[in-house]
């Protein structure tokens, strides 16, 4: 197998880290993410799964998996799938998911940056939007690689610095509570260069590619800040600091601002162009 690429020993204790795990796990935990999924995000894992190659008989993990949005359409590709996420309550909403639609696969409570599954265990790992969340790149980066077969697929979607979601966490940073020591920006994985420095010569993902998931489930624009404010757990984190720190209504204006200034609908109907990276490649 290519040689990973090592982050520092200090990255490794942090990326250990159990108060900021269970942090982070409560983070997405709050609100309500399901919702949110079925709403508006549920084109993506088809997206993904469909770009990855999936099929049947592949051995399939999906890191970060949420309620199974990446998951649910692999198995139903006939791919023997497991999905894996740090927030319990996320995979019992998506083992819901699969109970409803009639399809089996595993589900693992698991860190991304430290995954309990055996070096090369798996023909193709994706993951849509979650593992990018992870605080540490690096050590997720060698994680998605390590357990992925020589050959095998590492399919990653992910929101980009320019796009929408990337300037919404700019939004609120200025309001969260200070990220974790050694933290990088979640958006920096959709970024072409980004993953040239994470991956290397070990993951050979030719051209990305660049596209948007258009949103238009909301009649007014500040109708979708409301939905983040209730339901998305890094606006709910940056939503209690604020309010611990007097600035909440300057939080509230500022998403405000930011829902009018992204809306790209008419008087009747609001719409948002969410900008994703899609990358697919091989391992080497």
């Amino acid at each position: 197998m290519t040689e990973l690429r090592s982050p520092s020993a200090a990255d490794m204790q942090r990326a250990s880290d159990p108060e900021l795990k269970a942090r982070h796990r409560a983070m997405w935990a709050s609100g309500d993410y399901p919702s949110m999924v079925e709403t508006w995000l549920l084109p993506l894992g088809p997206r993904l799964v469909e770009a990855s190659g999936i099929g049947p008989g592949m051995r399939v993990l999906d890191v970060a998996a949420g309620t199974g949005n990446a998951s649910l359409p692999a198995a139903q590709a006939g791919a023997d799938v497991t999905a894996s996420d740090l927030t319990p309550e996320l995979l019992e909403a998506g083992r819901r998911r699969a109970d409803a639609a009639g399809l089996t696969l595993a589900w693992a409570e698991a860190d991304a940056e430290h995954l309990p599954f055996e070096d090369a265990s798996f023909d193709v790992v994706i993951s849509a939007i979650g593992a990018m969340f992870a605080p540490h790149h690096q050590q997720t980066a060698n994680e998605l690689m390590r357990v992925c077969r020589p050959g095998g697929t590492i399919g990653l979607l992910s929101w980009t610095p320019e796009g929408m979601i990337g300037a919404l966490l700019r939004t609120i940073g200025p309001f969260a509570p200070p990220p974790p020591p050694g933290a990088q920006p979640p958006p920096l994985w959709g970024s072409e260069a980004h993953l040239t420095e994470l991956f290397g010569a070990a993951v050979d993902f030719g051209t990305p590619t660049r596209d948007v998931l258009e949103v238009t489930a909301f009649e007014q624009p500040r109708d979708f800040g409301e939905h983040f404010k209730a339901r998305y757990g890094p606006t709910i984190a940056a939503q209690a600091n604020a309010r611990r720190n007097g600035r909440e209504a300057e939080l509230e204006a500022a998403l405000d601002r930011f829902c009018d200034e992204w809306d790209r609908g008419t008087p009747d109907r609001a719409r948002f162009e969410l900008e994703y990276l899609l990358a697919v490649g091989t391992r080497a």
